[in-house]
């Protein structure tokens, strides 16, 4: 990293302690091989770190029913449930995804008031999430509670969601689809989970969908993005960029065919900062611990 350069990031312990469950692979773990890495990084005197606040009452509810919003706290009090064949709650959920949608919120207020990088290393995942439904692992929909909140600021009138999760962020699409200051780029595994996300979504003309088959040279998914990156702003300039990073279209992921490597995200990256605005990342999906730590840690050092 350039010695002038900080990189903020939010987390929170109560993270840790949410479970979908004994074996699910949206573990712990996966915090943790983060946290591993950035504090033996060679340029962790560089990081600044926050505690997650949590998400307030009035930020959910621009995304979420008061109603879904009662059932995951109620739910998570009670124990837990199982909310969808691949989703659950537990003792820890409810504050974990609180702590989560406001890391969100946080790394977004940092990147445009501070003028640094900023990456919400926390989980759940939110890029599923419906208004008013549990999917894919995820509660609540992060990075749309935080955009919400920001184009309440004078300063971020038009914000861009690129989305490189191995799957379609089906539930951020279904959020922002309606609202031109948002235009969402979503590169995804097709066919495959949630089964969503074809070409001709497009919104109101503020979605580019780019479904791929798995297998692919890393570098067809990287410019096929790049170039949906091109065509969305060509004619429009975000206030804001946020990455819903999700490294499970890393080569090598459990869960998916994708073959993106390292290089692949620092490129992409590089070229969101090209526009010259705050840029902040919120994790999603990835499910190789040993692919975590490494494209983390590109998209960190590009981002820098």
């Amino acid at each position: 990293m350039k010695e002038e350069t900080l990189i903020h990031i939010i987390t929170h312990p109560k993270c840790l302690e949410h479970s979908g469950g004994p074996g699910h692979p949206e573990s712990p773990e996966r915090i943790g091989a983060i946290m591993t890495m950035l504090n033996a990084a060679p340029w962790k005197d560089r990081l600044t770190w926050h505690e997650a606040p949590e998400a307030t009452g009035e930020q959910l509810e621009r995304v979420h029913s008061s109603l879904y919003i009662e059932m995951i706290r109620s739910s998570s009090e009670a124990g837990g449930r199982q909310l969808d064949p691949d989703t659950a709650t537990n003792h820890a959920s409810w504050e974990a995804a609180l702590r989560a949608a406001g890391a969100a919120v946080l790394a977004c207020e940092l990147a445009i008031d501070r003028g640094e990088g900023a990456f919400a290393a926390v989980r759940p995942p939110g890029h599923h999430a419906l208004a008013g439904r549990a999917m894919g692992f995820c509660l609540f929909s992060n990075v749309v509670v935080a955009v919400r909140e920001m184009l309440e600021r004078p300063e971020a009138g038009q914000i861009l969601i690129v989305d490189w999760d191995v799957h379609h962020g089906n539930g951020t699409q279904a959020l922002v689809e309606d609202d031109p200051r948002i235009r969402f780029i979503s590169l995804h595994q097709w066919p495959h989970y949630p089964g969503t996300g074809a070409e001709e979504e497009r919104g109101v003309g503020n979605v580019w969908n780019l479904p791929r088959p798995p297998g692919l040279a890393p570098e067809q998914y990287r410019d096929d993005l790049l170039a949906a990156i091109g065509e969305a702003t060509s004619d429009w300039v975000p206030d804001l960029v946020v990455v819903s990073a999700g490294f499970d279209s890393m080569a090598g992921d459990p869960l998916a065919g994708f073959t993106l490597r390292e290089e692949d995200y620092a490129a992409i990256t590089a070229e969101l900062l090209s526009f010259g605005k705050p840029l902040a990342g919120v994790l999603e999906g990835g499910y190789s611990l040993e692919n975590l730590r490494s494209g983390v840690a590109a998209f960190l050092e590009a981002l820098s």
